[in-house]
């Protein structure tokens, strides 16, 4: 008995493709991919419908994408869609990957919290939701310690400065994503973390998961009018310069953590006094000054962090119909008992010496 199913995938700056399809016996059949998109000659599309019947049902992306793409001549022509958009939409037919809108979104607003908190608990909601016990969130981050957070791959003693570190009072802590070292003073940096399923991202490179989970946060940033833009792979940069850099984590739970960290006001003398950033660290900035590294959005914007903020969460909210919630007394329980065993340790801290 066939099963049918039905997938949508608007291709980011491009076309959409649909897919319908049977599911017969575990595998495709009647394939039919269909858009607004243009494929030259015509006939591909028969070759793109044939190359998907009797694949599996349970195949990866990948599959998918190789069979549509050895099907095709050298001469065939894919305007504003390809083979891995037509996978993602079958893939979304077959409920294995998913688009914003096929999920309950919450909005958890700043609670300033320990920073060992902060990381532990971007653990803890990331888990939940590949354990399907919450549902997908965007959480702002608040801190009121002076903190450096450094990559979960980072050597301590080659990103921070121990006696800068002491003389200002400043507490490190490594988290579980890659990436660099964040020095967050008190209101100095807006920092955020979105906790989804991987299938959101179905299909899509890292480089190119990192514009598209941010694509909210750009289009909040020029509301307040800051051009903002991505630098492969994580950084988020401006015309007047870098602002801030994201990072990710996936986990078997088929859940993923991804983070941003953006200047608001940051004392780049305590940051350069707090931090070792080296002439290699720079030299592909195409600058002389780590200090230029970091360009505020107090600065370019005149507004404050709050109000910036505020701006972010409402675009959020308009853009996927995310309603506003907090964070539970035993996902908060959860996250301190992680803090105290694992995040406050000083065996995680020194897990790259």
């Amino acid at each position: 008995m066939s099963e049918h199913r039905h997938g949508e995938y608007k291709v980011l700056g491009g076309k959409l493709v649909v897919a319908d399809l049977d599911v017969l016996d575990g595998r495709l059949a009647n394939v039919s991919i269909s858009g607004d998109f243009f494929l030259e000659p015509d006939e591909a599309l028969g070759d793109i419908n044939a190359a998907l019947n009797g694949l599996s049902a349970e195949a990866g992306h990948g599959e998918y994408s190789a069979a549509i793409s050895a099907a095709l001549a050298a001469d065939v022509v894919l305007f504003g869609f390809s083979a891995d958009a037509v996978a993602v939409a079958v893939r979304r037919a077959l409920a294995k990957a998913t688009g914003w809108l096929d999920h309950h979104w919450q909005v958890i607003g700043p609670q300033a919290l320990p920073i060992h908190l902060n990381v532990a608990l971007d653990e803890v909601l990331a888990r939940r939701v590949g354990e399907g016990k919450r549902p997908p969130a965007l959480r702002l981050w608040d801190w009121d310690e002076p903190s450096v957070v450094i990559g979960s791959f980072q050597s301590v003693r080659n990103e921070v400065d121990p006696d800068g570190a002491e003389r200002h009072g400043v507490t490190v802590v490594r988290r579980i994503t890659g990436g660099g070292a964040m020095f967050m003073e008190h209101g100095n940096a807006i920092t955020y973390s979105l906790y989804l399923p991987q299938t959101l991202v179905d299909g899509l490179s890292f480089e190119a998961s990192y514009s598209f989970l941010d694509a909210w946060a750009m289009a909040a940033l020029k509301k307040v009018g800051v051009e903002a833009f991505y630098q492969p792979l994580n950084d988020i940069a401006t015309p007047e310069g870098k602002i801030g850099g994201a990072a990710q984590k996936r986990l078997a739970s088929g859940s993923m953590l991804h983070h941003v960290t953006m200047s608001y006001d940051i004392d780049a003398d305590k940051m350069t006094d707090v931090l070792r950033i080296g002439k290699e660290k720079i030299s592909d900035k195409g600058i002389s000054s780590a200090k230029k590294r970091v360009d505020p959005l107090r600065r370019q914007t005149g507004l404050s962090r709050t109000e910036i903020i505020t701006t972010m969460m409402d675009t959020f909210k308009d853009r996927y119909g995310a309603v506003e919630a907090g964070v539970s007394e035993e996902e908060l329980a959860a996250a301190k008992e992680l803090a105290a065993t694992k995040f406050a340790t000083d065996e995680w801290l020194n897990r790259v010496p």
